[in-house]
């Protein structure tokens, strides 16, 4: 049996994912053989749907992951917590018992960019001539000064994008998944997928 399979809404979490599972060591895991797949019908497909795109493969995998946003997926009055028990649980039920997880990030991906590693910075296209980043999304309204994430995390991406000309790709995200430094992430989702990672693919 392979390691592990991965359904997520789209191409940016597509090549993040990738990305960071490639980066083991920096995970604290073992090497593993992963495959990731998109689901057609994005948030809402994967919080619907996706325990029955991954139904076929519980006999080829020893472990499956289904990632998504919390914004998008038609949940968005829900809790992060709560629906991902509802995702898990139809998990079991389809054939994977507890070898399942569900990482819904809220409100999407966008808040895992966000972090002090100065990579940021130069992946959105921020020269290094401009003003400071964060302090230029302060003055824009974008990132609250007390807060450790801007709070509309993907508007403020891409309003970056917008003034830096930089077009929007998927290959953003995945340099970034492969240069920031992953201590720098709080996030309590991204902790999760560090934390489920190392408790089925335990560093040897």
């Amino acid at each position: 049996m392979k390691d592990l399979v991965v359904l997520v809404p789209d191409k940016n979490l597509e090549m993040s994912i990738s990305a960071l599972l490639r980066r083991h060591e920096s995970m604290g895991t073992r090497q593993m053989e992963a495959n990731v797949h998109v689901h057609v019908e994005r948030d809402s497909g994967c919080f619907a749907r996706g325990h029955d795109f991954l139904r076929s493969m519980c006999r080829e995998y020893d472990h499956a992951l289904v990632i998504f946003d919390r914004e998008g997926s038609g949940q968005e009055d829900r809790s992060r917590d709560d629906i991902e028990r509802e995702v898990i649980q139809r998990l079991a039920r389809s054939g994977w018992g507890n070898r399942a997880e569900t990482i819904v990030l809220d409100p999407e991906l966008e808040v895992w960019v966000w972090s002090d590693s100065p990579h940021v910075s130069t992946c959105l296209g921020w020269g290094a001539e401009r003003e400071d980043l964060r302090t230029w999304l302060e003055e824009k309204r974008l990132w609250p000064r007390n807060d450790a994430k801007p709070t509309r995390p993907k508007e403020a991406v891409e309003t970056v994008l917008r003034k830096t000309r930089t077009p929007r790709s998927s290959s953003i995200y995945q340099r970034l998944a492969e240069c920031v430094s992953l201590a720098r992430c709080t996030d309590p989702a991204f902790q999760k997928f560090k934390a489920v990672l190392q408790m089925w693919f335990p560093a040897q």
